[in-house]
């Protein structure tokens, strides 16, 4: 099978050859892991296998990027979203958020006309080229979008953001719509002008530990109507829907059911997502990736992987609707062997008679 057809056949609920698989590596892991390991001139996505490939358009307001202030530990830019952010050189953490352009409903009214659909916001040659080595490859391929929630929250600051869902409904909707109206207008351009999809894939994160951002009632009121915008932008042309969140979603997972989304990504342990309750509760419904816990491959006890591997992907491959990734991404406190290891038991667990 390629790997298109072993991604779809895990979403439309079906058992292939063997479990599909996918990962995102921190970039200071891979710099550990080329010390340790991994080839030269290789990359993790072709070393393991990983079997998607992605397509993507720029959806800020397009202000000015710059770097404001650099030190031997860090830099401080400006986003396309006129967000000031402070990031570390040699580690990898969020960024943090230290200023912001957008602080008013006023300058958001000022700057809304920048969210609008315009040539530059795709970069063509390499985005075409790219698709069609990914389609000859026989690799599931998507559009991605980081719209909603997250995307505003990087505007306008989550503390900005969250007072006004409870005190200014309005503006918050007006700025979740038009976001994902631009997502919309991006797909459905990159779609007519070449790019071949099998799905689109939201990058929104909903929750942190125990607890998603806002209540399920706000999600609908608020958020759901521009997901589902842009989820049906897909599933009229018969494209599948992927939703990443990081945090917890399990009180979501009705209302993202019926925005439209067909897989949800990464379902972190760690904040209290129980991937097994989902598949049995919803398994017939929506597909999963994730929930493989990386606190347990990097832990120097190889058993712990081992059952965590386990207890997990038997259960979860059942009549399909499963996909191998981690619990979120893959730190650098997991060495290239623990991940040769953790691979070899996805490989052991994940194949169907």
């Amino acid at each position: 099978m390629t790997s298109r057809e072993r991604v779809l056949a895990a979403i439309e609920h079906k058992e292939a050859d063997r479990i599909a698989v996918h990962d995102s590596p921190w970039r200071t892991a891979i710099v550990r892991w080329r010390e340790e390991g991994l080839p030269e001139g290789q990359s993790p996505t072709s070393y393991f296998g990983y079997e998607f490939r992605g397509n993507a358009a720029d959806t800020t307001l397009q202000l000015p990027v710059e770097t404001k202030d650099e030190t031997d530990e860090y830099t401080v830019t400006t986003t396309g979203n006129g967000a000031i952010r402070r990031n570390w050189k040699d580690a990898m953490s969020t960024p943090e958020l230290i200023g912001f352009t957008i602080t008013t409903k006023e300058l958001w009214e000022e700057h809304k006309p920048r969210m609008a659909w315009n040539d530059s916001r795709v970069k063509w040659e390499q985005q075409l080229e790219a698709n069609k080595a990914a389609t000859e490859g026989g690799f599931f391929r998507y559009i991605s979008f980081g719209p909603g929630f997250t995307q505003v929250c990087n505007t306008v600051g989550p503390e900005e953001l969250m007072i006004a869902m409870v005190e200014d409904p309005e503006w918050t909707k007006d700025m979740f719509m038009t976001d994902a109206e631009l997502c919309v207008a991006c797909a459905e351009e990159m779609m007519s002008r070449g790019i071949e999809v099998d799905a689109g894939w939201i990058f929104d994160d909903l929750g942190h530990k125990l607890r998603s951002f806002f209540s399920p009632a706000m999600y609908r009121d608020q958020l759901q109507p521009a997901h589902k915008l842009i989820c049906d932008c897909f599933k009229a042309r018969g494209k599948k829907m992927l939703l990443h969140s990081c945090g917890y979603v399990m009180n979501l997972i009705p209302d993202l059911i019926d925005a439209g989304f067909d897989v949800i990504q990464p379902l972190e342990v760690k904040a209290g997502n129980d991937m097994l309750g989902l598949k049995k509760e919803y398994g017939d419904r929506l597909a999963f990736m994730g929930g493989i816990d990386v606190r347990a491959m990097a832990d120097p006890d190889p058993a712990v992987i081992e059952e965590e591997i386990s207890s997990k992907i038997p259960a979860m491959k059942e009549g399909g609707g499963y996909i191998y990734h981690s619990d979120h991404s893959v730190p650098d406190n997991v060495s290239f062997q623990q991940y040769c290891r953790t691979m070899e038991l996805v490989a052991e667990h994940g194949k169907f008679d």
